[in-house]
């Protein structure tokens, strides 16, 4: 635009006979650059932020916005609460009242702690930091979130199974077929509340932890939004935060495309959120992994949730309101996400700003332990706090009287990994099968995933656990144990990918026990190309 401005200058001086003073046409030539410049400096949609070498807090400052990470977070799970996954596939139109009132994360707290898992996991790897120190092993985490009371869900139930029977790489997709659901996603805000500023820190807390859960776009949907809060404490551009933090993720991945094409649908459509959530269901709604939501409405993924906790925040434009509405209105898991886009924001408010009205929400509450644990809302503040300062000192920052200084780290790109690769859902077939003693079906494709559950058939009978085997054409490849306890359960009887194309026969052979049964409700079938044409023209 400007360099045609440029050039329609140049062509008047020449049109003009009486312009042939060299001096004139020096001094109108300077002049029409200089106009250029000066419309390109008023008219530029966004001018580069560059992040600073080091930032100086206070004590009260860094603390103040820590505090307002984990209130915002507490205060976003409790707004969307009523809402999660009520409305998969759909967004909740804006004349749909959501309730919010004083009190109400407390009121929550008392009749639906288990509500609070995203905070209570989190508050786990605290836990384990606070007694082990910063550099504790993986093997701490994930023994203690294996072994907590609380129950868990898709990728880290599948996980806390994998881990009770001695299977290594927890979280990788061969091994969990919920490898790229939103589990460390929801669960990153510690990573990134205690590296404020130090994103490349953050990032390295969740290739520890993140990767007993989840791998590929599940593991990155941790890292992104750790990254996110690690830069909500040195800006408040909303925009540059969500930029800033997708350096973290590899171009290559579905993750990073699509957070990236929000990021361009937002700037084609600045006022309408709505398109952009409709573009969203069009190229990224696809559930490949979690058996539970491959062809149905349901969507658990991690790509498409942190979808919508940026979208939140990008329509939101930094307004606490219209990020959490648009957050939770978009759908799917819709506590979680506001939870995430709260926190994000808590960080970059701080808690003393945090709009009076979403702040009263937690009255009552921030004395109270998250179930399942023995810290609060106030102790994690402080707990948080003071890992904070550790990392601080750590990263070659330094702790100079009342004042903190942190060095800045530049975002870099974490490894590359991608779950289920070459591989394409073709079917999904129901497979009611009650107290099972030998099951056989046909597949033809390249793999499987079986679901069903263990449970107690006799009256009276106590908590246990079975043995089934599954054979692929006749060979014996795994034997598992089925605890009856959902709370130590096998999320899904057996899965099985990267086998040779083709037909394959799969059988279940239960080992018989008058207490407990093993039942199947149905199975998806995988191929290494998609279905383009069901039925002929």
């Amino acid at each position: 635009m400007y360099w045609s401005v440029y050039g329609a200058g140049q062509y008047i001086m020449l049109c003009i006979p009486f312009i042939k003073e060299y001096k004139m046409k020096y001094y109108l030539n300077i002049f029409i650059v200089l106009f250029c410049i000066i419309q390109y400096s008023c008219n530029s949609d966004k001018k580069e932020i560059l992040l600073p070498e080091k930032i100086t807090f206070s004590k009260n400052q860094l603390y103040d916005k820590i505090k307002g990470g984990w209130a915002g977070q507490a205060i976003g799970v409790s707004f969307g609460s009523h809402t999660e996954f009520k409305y998969n596939g759909t967004f909740i139109q804006d004349f749909q009242p959501i309730p919010y009132h004083e009190g109400y994360v407390k009121e929550l707290m008392d009749s639906w702690p288990d509500l609070f898992d995203d905070i209570y996991m989190d508050l786990t790897f605290v836990e384990v930091l606070d007694r082990v120190g910063m550099d504790a092993p993986v093997d701490s985490f994930a023994h203690s979130f294996a072994y907590a009371d609380y129950n868990l869900w898709h990728a880290n139930q599948a996980a806390r199974y994998n881990i009770m029977h001695g299977v290594k790489d927890p979280g990788h997709w061969l091994n969990n077929p919920h490898a790229d659901d939103i589990d460390y996603q929801i669960e990153a805000d510690f990573a990134g509340l205690m590296n404020p500023g130090m994103t490349n820190s953050a990032s390295e807390i969740s290739d520890r932890v993140g990767h007993i859960m989840n791998y590929g776009d599940g593991w990155y949907g941790g890292v992104y939004i750790g990254a996110m809060y690690t830069l909500a404490f040195i800006s408040d551009d909303i925009e540059f935060i969500v930029n800033e933090a997708l350096k973290t993720i590899p171009t290559e991945s579905k993750f990073y495309k699509c957070i990236a094409d929000v990021i361009k649908w937002h700037k084609e459509y600045p006022d309408d959120w709505h398109q952009a959530w409709l573009l969203l269901q069009k190229g990224h709604s696809d559930d490949i992994g979690c058996p539970e939501g491959v062809f149905t409405a349901l969507n658990i993924d991690a790509r498409i949730n942190a979808a919508y906790v940026v979208l939140g925040l990008l329509y939101g434009k930094g307004n606490y309101t219209r990020t959490l509405e648009i957050s939770t209105r978009a759908g799917q898991d819709s506590d979680c996400n506001p939870a995430s886009a709260g926190g994000i924001l808590g960080v970059m408010y701080g808690y003393d700003n945090i709009p009076e009205y979403w702040k009263k929400g937690l009255t009552g509450a921030e004395d109270i332990n998250f179930k399942y644990t023995n810290m609060s809302l106030n102790k994690v503040y402080d707990i948080s706090f003071e890992h904070a300062l550790k990392m601080i000192e750590r990263n070659n920052g330094r702790i100079d009287g009342d004042n903190v200084i942190i060095q800045v780290q530049k975002p870099q790109t974490v490894k590359y990994e991608q779950s289920f690769e070459g591989m394409f859902p073709i079917s999904r077939i129901n497979y009611h099968n009650y107290d099972i003693r030998t099951i056989e079906f046909e597949i033809d494709g390249t793999g499987f995933a079986l679901r069903g559950d263990a449970g107690i058939k006799r009256n009276g009978a106590e908590q246990g656990e079975l043995t089934a085997s599954l054979y692929i054409d006749g060979e014996k490849v795994e034997t598992s144990v089925f605890p009856t306890d959902f709370k130590y359960r096998r999320h899904d009887l057996f899965w099985k990918y990267q086998l040779p194309k083709g037909k394959h026969k799969i059988k279940v052979e239960v080992d018989a026990h008058n207490d407990y049964f093993l039942r199947s409700w149905d199975y998806i079938v995988y191929s290494d190309q998609p279905n383009l044409l069901i039925h002929p023209e």
